[in-house]
Parts: structure tokens; C-alpha cells; sequence
């Protein structure tokens, strides 16, 4: 790796992991719809969709709701718990990356530009995806149970990595798929380059959307920046 850089005013890139480094979203599909079977129920396809960016919490909290058990602490530990291990057992292989994706991580890393990943799963499952991903890519890791509870949407996530990196977030670049972590980001002051998955997300203020990550360099990545 160079040294730091910071491309035209680009100080940092700020990576989601889920839908937008690895193709996961598939995999907690899995999960979540199982999970609700645990439950005694069904989710349609719709409400899975809600829970795309979503934090355990509120996920186990959802599922207890829309399949019609209470919704109390000891329900939400137990059913987070239940969709920890499976998540766990599908997270175990190696995960699919999103088109782009790697060689995007590799283009940023190499032109000297500091990284997180900013992420709204759980350390232990994070731990699991960075076999795939490579811890080698992030100076710091941000992820959904270190943030006091302030998971996406709320801008903590974004603001803990800024300030972890030493940067200012206005300076951040943020790579996101969906609507809670592209608000998360937005509202922590960064850019953000949107590149949906599985739910569509709006135009708006301080975003860039695409279709894919393919064919992006550090370059790129600062003229996004720049616009």
C-alpha cells in the first residue's frame, strides 16, 4: 500500500458490508424466513424487504410481531439468538461477492486511502464474512452491537468510523445499498455512492446512485466524491 492519500479532498471510503461488498442479503433471507417458521408463522416477501440495512434488534423484534408472539425482551433475546446460529452456519462458507466489489476494495486500498467497514450485523457474524472479504482491506471495523444501540439509520455507525479513522465525515465517501445505511451516512454528513441490492432507495441530497461497483478505481471514487 501508499501512503495516505486524500484524493481531491477525499479523505476516507466507508463500506456496508451486507448487499454491498457480499451478496449476503440472500443468506439472511434465509435465515429470517426460517426464523419465522421457528416462530410458528410466515413473512411474506415484502416484509423481508422492510428488514433489508435492519439491525438484529429490530429484526427479532419484527418477526415476533408479524407472526404474532409477544414482543418482550426475553422474545427478542431468544429469537436474535435463534437467527445468530443459523446466520452463523450459512456465514461459515465462503459468500458471494457483489459484482465490483472486490476489485473496487483493492483499487481504494492500494491508492493509499484509509477504509472501514461500517456494518449493521453483529461482530461474531462480521467476524464470519471477513473471511471472505479480507480483514486486510479496513483500518477499522464498525458493526451493529458496538454502536450503544444507535445502529442505522441513526448516523453513530458512520460517525464512530470517521472518528475512529481520524477523519471528518463531511471528507468520507459512503458505499451503501439501502435505505437505512445510505441515511445513516447522509445524515452523518458524508457522500454517499448507492448501489442498490435487493429495495430501491430514492434520489436525494449527498448521493450518488449506480448500478454496480464494477469498473470503479480510486479516480472514480473521488470524482463521485466530488460532485
Amino acid at each position: 500500500m501508499t501512503g495516505p492519500s486524500t484524493q481531491d479532498g477525499l479523505a476516507a471510503v466507508l463500506w456496508d458490508m451486507d448487499g454491498t461488498l457480499v451478496d449476503s442479503e440472500k443468506l439472511w433471507d434465509v435465515a429470517l424466513y426460517e426464523a419465522a417458521e421457528w416462530l410458528g408463522g410466515r413473512i411474506t416477501e415484502q416484509q423481508r424487504l422492510t428488514l433489508v440495512g435492519s439491525n438484529m434488534t429490530a429484526t427479532a423484534g419484527y418477526l415476533l410481531e408479524v407472526t404474532g408472539r409477544p414482543v418482550t425482551p426475553e422474545g427478542i433475546a431468544a429469537t436474535g439468538d435463534w437467527i445468530r446460529d443459523r446466520t452463523a452456519q450459512l456465514f461459515a462458507d465462503t459468500l458471494p461477492w457483489r459484482p465490483g466489489a472486490r476489485e473496487a476494495l483493492e483499487a481504494v486500498r492500494s491508492a493509499g486511502l484509509p477504509t472501514a467497514l461500517v456494518t449493521s450485523t453483529e461482530r461474531s457474524l462480521t467476524e464470519l464474512a471477513l473471511r471472505t472479504i479480507g480483514r486486510e482491506f479496513f483500518d477499522v471495523v464498525v458493526c451493529g452491537d458496538e454502536v450503544d444501540g444507535l445502529n442505522k439509520p441513526h448516523p453513530e455507525p458512520y460517525l464512530k468510523a470517521a472518528r475512529l479513522l481520524g477523519t471528518d465525515p463531511a471528507r468520507c465517501l459512503a458505499v451503501e445499498d439501502s435505505h437505512p445505511g445510505t441515511a445513516s451516512a447522509v445524515a452523518a454528513g458524508c457522500v454517499v455512492l448507492v448501489v442498490p441490492n435487493d429495495v430501491p432507495v430514492e434520489p436525494g441530497e449527498r448521493r450518488v446512485l449506480r448500478s454496480s461497483l464494477a469498473g470503479l478505481d480510486a479516480p472514480a471514487f473521488a470524482e463521485i466524491f466530488a460532485r
